[in-house]
């Protein structure tokens, strides 16, 4: 029996990021200038049109990409184009559409305060 990693990465394939692929298809596509005007506008403008149950698994699938590419942005770009995306990102684009999504991840859902 070999060894296994317990936590094996997933490998970068539309099936294992399917909501940001569907994302980068629909936002990060090469008419994304004319449309959007930057990148970071594009995601902006994403998160204003979707619902948070399509916002929330894009931001989940572009924090655990960033974290499998290790926010650099030729590995992170590489991942991007393998996933549908016609885009390559700066590092400072690559900052602010991480920012945008962060703030889908610390939205908790609405619960009763235990201090009620």
């Amino acid at each position: 029996m070999s060894l296994n990693n317990s936590n094996p990465k997933p490998e970068i394939t539309a099936a294992n990021f399917p909501a940001l692929h569907t994302f980068l298809r629909g936002y990060f596509h090469e008419d994304v200038a004319d449309e959007y005007g930057t990148p970071v506008e594009a995601a902006d403008q994403f998160c204003e049109d979707a619902e948070s149950d399509e916002r929330t698994p894009v931001a989940r699938e572009w924090q655990q990409l960033s974290e499998l590419t290790q926010g650099q942005p030729a590995g992170l770009n590489a991942a991007l184009k393998k996933l549908g995306g016609a885009v390559t990102l700066n590092e400072e684009e690559i900052t602010q559409v991480s920012a945008i999504f962060g703030r889908y991840l610390s939205i908790k859902p609405h619960r009763k305060a235990v201090n009620d």
